[in-house]
């Protein structure tokens, strides 16, 4: 566990502004429910005084043009990684860039992963404890 006064956490996930709803087998209110998720989690992070910043990235992203910047703003004491990257299967490859790209440009952070967009919080404090 790190100590530190105002934790800054990155968290990394994929944009949902960018998915086809259709494509991806949701309604556009069941993506919407998500969009609304992600931005009551940047708030709940903002209300416990964390240093925040949410990447959100489009599946197609260049990493190197839009991830790494982000993850060299800061020296982050937590990046966590989203499920929207990390559970499907057929994201398997863009999980293992953004992994390695934290590991390579962050390696003080400690990696987390979230369930749901609503447990970032949660997730980023089992590695953090604010002084």
């Amino acid at each position: 566990m790190i100590a530190v006064s105002q934790p800054k956490i990155l968290v990394i996930g994929v944009d949902p502004s960018t998915l086809d709803p259709v494509e991806r087998g949701v309604t556009p209110e069941q993506n919407a429910t998500v969009q609304a998720a992600i931005a009551e989690s940047e708030r709940g992070f903002l209300e416990a005084g964390y240093d925040i910043n949410m990447c959100l990235i489009a599946l197609d992203a260049d990493l190197e043009a839009v991830l790494v910047p982000q993850i060299q703003a800061k020296s982050w004491d937590v990046v966590v990684i989203g499920g929207g990257i990390r559970k499907p299967s057929e994201l398997l490859d863009l999980f293992e860039q953004v992994t390695n790209a934290v590991h390579r440009h962050a390696p003080q952070a400690a990696i987390a992963f979230n369930t749901k967009p609503t447990d970032c919080l949660e997730a980023a404090r089992r590695w953090v404890r604010a002084t």
